[in-house]
């Protein structure tokens, strides 16, 4: 029987697609095609279709994703941080799935995973380690942490361990799971995936 005491409903789903692609030619990775479907629609097809809203964080191509969900730009490409604080302003629900938009093999439950460890710990942030590597990028957090992480930003801070270190932190176990978590820096590692 699932742990799990977090409804759906209190989640928003954020993408991660604000980067400029520099080992990808500055190609917008999200929107690249793998299988026939862009990179973005796998990250879809792992977000529970009860949660409350989906945010993708995309600095270009606005037009395009905004056809996947609300869309917010973290302006100047400041990294993953400035991108979830950029979707902690905007979603009015508790908690905040992030996930990046270029793993098109993650795993089908990953939120089921991150809500049941960080309620089991009850913890502010869990994110999953596939048993040799952190995946900051694949995440659960509460969103009360939203002051926190704009302190952190302003001070000139851009480092995400660094953040969730200063908070009560707890990873999922998806040991074995390597392969679901390649990302897709390159056409090379695309390639690979086939």
């Amino acid at each position: 029987m699932s742990k799990n005491r977090i409804c759906a409903t209190e989640v928003t789903a954020l993408i991660l697609a604000g980067g400029e692609g520099r080992r990808m030619n500055g190609q917008d990775k999200g929107l690249l095609t793998w299988r026939r479907r862009p990179l973005i629609t796998y990250m879809l097809d792992v977000i529970p279709k009860d949660i409350a809203h989906i945010i993708i964080s995309c600095n270009r191509n606005i037009e395009q994703y905004n056809a996947y969900g609300t869309t917010v730009q973290d302006t100047n490409y400041e990294g993953p941080l400035a991108g979830i604080y950029a979707a902690m302003q905007i979603a009015n629900t508790s908690y905040l799935l992030v996930l990046p938009c270029d793993s098109p093999l993650a795993p089908l439950d990953i939120y089921e995973q991150l809500a049941v460890s960080l309620t089991s710990d009850n913890a502010d942030i869990c994110y999953a380690h596939d048993g040799e590597r952190e995946q900051y990028l694949f995440a659960l957090i509460r969103i009360q942490l939203k002051e926190s992480l704009q302190e952190y930003l302003e001070a000139g801070n851009r480092q995400v361990h660094r953040w969730y270190g200063q908070h009560k932190i707890v990873k999922a176990d998806f040991r074995g799971q390597q392969f679901a978590f390649r990302n897709c820096n390159s056409q090379a590692d695309l390639a690979e995936l086939n």
